[in-house]
């Protein structure tokens, strides 16, 4: 396994972290016209229960 022959400076330790940046979360528009609110895609709307435009569980 290779082993650094030299300790990385702190600049280039920072440079090199500044590039881990978050994503913001995916969001999509319910398809229950009474809700649409923002939900991530592909999941249960937390708000309504509701999935690909049938009732899954009871709204909270």
């Amino acid at each position: 396994m290779a082993v650094p022959k030299r300790r990385m400076s702190r600049s280039n330790t920072r440079s090199r972290r500044a590039q881990w940046k978050t994503a913001a979360p995916t969001l999509a528009e319910c398809s229950n016209r009474a809700c649409r609110r923002p939900k991530p895609p592909h999941m249960l709307c937390p708000y309504c229960g509701r999935y690909d435009g049938r009732q899954v569980t009871r709204p909270a």
